[in-house]
């Protein structure tokens, strides 16, 4: 089957088969391999390799069209970073969640001082296009110096305990790692990260939160909006 889509170009599976080998990959913690066999069971033949170029060229551009049609985040970013290891040299994941869970952005860099602090809150902004009304931070001394240059009329919470929302936000990225046994470069960890995160917030329904009927129409709609966003 062939297709004259431009995206889909040069690639003999149908759109179908790409879109949900990519959507399994991101949205449960599998690797390619594992996504080779969930097809294989299914009858179709397509090596681990082909998956992962898959995943690298369109989960980036699913992202960027889930991203466009998101409904916009809350006015409270919970932000954090975390170390991580990087071809065996220690980087740091900043990331800001809203008060809903919701990943609002994240960014790989090598170092968390006041530089690398206000150059992750300007790739916020330049994202998010408004000022949180709050951020909550712990105490790292960078934190103060990018809210104080760059958003000082923004209330900035740095209570004990009050960023525990984006210190658990880390979790799935840590099993994420662990299964991909580490990232190899910051290109590819950034970019698996925007898509992961993307399709993370579409799927992030609080299940434990609302009733099975509430839930499998929330489910519902998350598909609807993710078919759309893979569509020819």
């Amino acid at each position: 089957m062939k297709t004259t889509n431009k995206l889909y170009k040069r690639h003999r599976f149908p759109p179908e088969i790409i879109q949900y080998a990519v959507w399994l990959y991101y949205k449960f913690n599998l690797s390619h391999r594992d996504v080779e066999d969930l097809l294989a069971e299914r009858g179709i033949s397509v090596s681990y390799e082909a998956i992962r170029l898959w995943c690298n060229k369109f989960g980036s551009k699913y992202a960027q069209r889930l991203r466009r049609k998101h409904q916009g985040f809350g006015d409270t970013f919970f932000i954090d970073e975390v170390f991580v290891k990087i071809q065996g040299k220690q980087h740091y994941l900043w990331r800001a969640v809203d008060q809903d869970g919701e990943v609002v952005d994240m960014f790989i860099q090598k170092r968390r001082d006041g530089k690398a602090a206000k150059r992750f809150f300007k790739w916020l902004l330049k994202r998010y296009h408004d000022k949180p009304r709050i951020i909550v931070t712990d105490k790292l001394g960078s934190y103060r110096v990018a809210h104080r240059e760059l958003i000082p009329d923004t209330v900035h919470d740095t209570r004990q305990y009050a960023n525990n929302r984006a210190e658990l936000s880390h979790q799935p990225t840590r099993v994420r790692e662990r299964g991909m046994r580490r990232f190899k470069s910051m290109s590819q960890a950034q970019r698996f990260l925007d898509t992961h995160a993307a399709v993370h917030n579409l799927f992030n329904l609080g299940r434990h939160l609302v009733s099975a009927k509430t839930y499998k129409l929330f489910r519902l709609r998350a598909f609807v909006s993710w078919e759309k966003a893979v569509a020819i």
